[in-house]
């Protein structure tokens, strides 16, 4: 009697995949990392023209009031504006790096995820929250937080998980600007921004994946599973003709 010993597929399952070398280090790939970089950097560039083709004017009265029908365009108009410039420069770099971290890692579901963190807190806090101004492009760094560190968590892609843990390092102590503990900080905003990335991390789990390398043990794991299943053919014992 001959004994066939099941194939272990645990170190298929706990695998964390590496992406392919000719993937990442191709001229395509670096191309759309500059472009990444490009268009975030054009967005910041945007953030600081407005104040000063701005100076001297109360741009802080296009911002969000919550329920009130005249600040309805401020969804819009509120992520842009900002309360001074310490506050633009706080939220600069932060636009910067994340932006092009998301553009790069996760191009399709950045066609999603951006739109939704720019509108949906603003809808959220135009409903829900205090009375007050509430401006600045904190939200969209609340939202690409939460969606680059979720992401991360989720996937076995060794860069989701890289820049997962880059964005604990860099912006984990982000973490208490949810609460209301700060006066003059629209905590309302950032905790919508952070759910909406939360979320959409995990229904977009399964968009962008890489080319991942595979290692001979997979192949050689799958055509042993391939052999082990194929049908009989023959007589009905099931032995195979010589």
């Amino acid at each position: 009697m001959t004994a066939m010993r099941e194939p272990c597929n645990f170190g298929v399952e706990m695998q964390v995949h590496s992406p392919d070398p000719a993937f990442t280090n191709s001229a395509q790939a670096r191309e759309h990392l500059q472009l990444a970089a490009r268009l975030s950097l054009g967005f910041v560039a945007l953030l600081w023209l407005i104040p000063i083709l701005g100076w001297g004017l109360e741009l802080e009265r296009f911002g969000i009031r919550p329920r009130q029908w005249a600040s309805l365009p401020g969804i819009l108009f509120a992520p842009m504006l900002h309360a001074s410039f310490a506050h633009l420069i706080a939220n600069s770099l932060p636009v910067l790096v994340l932006g092009t971290v998301m553009l790069q890692l996760y191009p399709t579901a950045a066609f999603r995820v951006l739109p939704a963190v720019y509108l949906v807190p603003g809808i959220a806090v135009w409903l829900f929250a205090r009375d007050g101004v509430h401006v600045g492009a904190s939200g969209l760094i609340y939202g690409l937080v939460g969606y680059i560190f979720v992401a991360g968590l989720i996937r076995r892609d060794r860069r989701a998980i890289a820049a997962s843990l880059l964005v604990a390092f860099m912006y984990g102590a982000l973490v208490w600007g949810v609460l209301p503990i700060r006066v003059g900080v629209s905590w309302e905003t950032h905790l919508a921004a952070t759910l909406v990335g939360v979320s959409m991390a995990i229904v977009l789990r399964h968009q962008d994946d890489p080319p991942r390398v595979r290692y001979s043990w997979e192949v050689e794991g799958e055509e042993y599973v391939d052999e082990s299943t194929e049908a009989p053919t023959g007589d009905d014992d099931g032995r195979r003709p010589h």
